[in-house]
């Protein structure tokens, strides 16, 4: 097993115990962890700290601006917030893989991957 598959296993767990996504889209979170390069090998790049509004800035402009091609802050405000609500506020370790996958599904952006 190579140490990306790992790491989809690991986002995989995380998407069905605390998302409670049952059947979640393997493809699609392997495109996203390939397309986020070493920075998954990082812990400290890998995830995403929700309590830092800088940190929060930096997905929406890198992520949600540049690559989904959303560029309307209260669509990606309101998108960032329910993902992480969903992902569960109390959770420390939210996984920057995870989060963008999260928030391609929400705006139905799955071609960007393709």
């Amino acid at each position: 097993m190579s140490k990306l598959d790992e790491k989809v296993g690991q986002y995989i767990d995380d998407l069905k115990s605390k998302i409670g996504e049952s059947n979640p889209d393997v493809d699609l979170l392997r495109k996203i962890a390939e397309s986020l390069g070493p920075s998954i090998y990082n812990a400290d790049a890998e995830t995403v700290a929700s309590s830092s509004e800088s940190e929060l800035e930096t997905v929406k402009k890198n992520f949600i601006d540049k690559k989904l091609g959303i560029s309307d802050d209260s669509k990606a405000n309101e998108a960032l917030n329910q993902v992480l609500e969903k992902y569960g506020k109390s959770n420390r370790n939210k996984y920057r893989v995870v989060i963008y996958y999260l928030l391609t599904k929400h705006f139905s952006k799955e071609s960007v991957f393709k």
